[in-house]
């Protein structure tokens, strides 16, 4: 926590009148010594936040992201519900629209049908594993390479059923599929007997709004359907709100 809090005020010390510093002046603004900011320097630079020119650092737009996808998403959940109510009353399962924020998807919005799948509630709010949701994997899959590495390197896996995957290796190598094939199912990983399928959500502009799933029991719904019937409804979804996004 103590690392994250120092990158971060690295961040903040670029602003309007110091847009490109040296190590030096990033040192001396942020109220570190010279080692130890040139460690944040660079480790901001290998993940995409800043770019380097000769002696001088400065910010790239990736930075936007930060605040970004907290801002669209909270804009555009009112945009959304409706789709994830169409879903609901189309095949009576709960759909959810989430984003990811550290290890965890923050659930943004949720149509919840009668039936309980978990024993804790799902509403607004809700942070659960991103490495053991759909919606998790959907979106770490989105993630750039530097990042994805990063977050495959520190992350903590652990068995919450027997069906958990717990190798990072063999995760990594899921996530690779579900960045080729465009969703993600998770079978049962999480808790036993739910099953789920996601797909992320772009605006118009092709800016990430989160991801949005339709989980169920396994017991209730077999994989054909889930395939065959649940995964193109979600992706039609995913473009209707794409359209109406922008």
């Amino acid at each position: 926590m103590t690392a994250l809090a120092s990158g971060l005020e690295v961040l903040q010390v670029f602003d309007q009148n110091s847009p490109r510093m040296t190590l030096s002046e990033v040192a001396v603004k942020a109220g570190m010594n010279r080692a130890k900011a040139r460690r944040f320097l660079l480790t901001l630079h290998a993940l995409g936040y800043l770019k380097k020119q000769h002696r001088h650092f400065e910010l790239t737009p990736m930075v936007l992201q930060l605040g970004h996808a907290f801002l669209t998403i909270n804009r555009y959940a009112t945009i959304i519900q409706p789709y994830l109510e169409d879903i609901t009353r189309e095949i009576h399962e709960s759909t959810s629209l989430g984003t990811l924020d550290g290890d965890e998807v923050v659930y943004m919005a949720r149509s919840a049908a009668e039936h309980r799948l978990m024993a804790i509630q799902l509403s607004v709010g809700t942070r659960l594993p991103a490495t053991y949701t759909s919606m998790g994997r959907v979106l770490l899959a989105q993630l750039p390479d530097t990042q994805l590495e990063s977050f495959l390197t520190k992350v903590r896996l652990q068995a919450h059923t027997e069906r958990s995957i717990v190798e990072p290796d063999e995760l990594r190598k899921i996530l690779k599929e579900v960045r080729q094939q465009g969703y993600a199912i998770v079978d049962q990983e999480l808790d036993s007997g739910l099953r789920s399928v996601a797909v992320p959500v772009f605006g118009q502009q092709g800016f990430l709004l989160g991801a949005i799933n339709i989980s169920t029991n396994a017991g209730r719904v077999d994989m054909e359907t889930l395939l065959g019937r649940f995964l193109p409804l979600l992706q039609e979804k995913a473009s209707l709100i794409r359209m109406a996004v922008s």
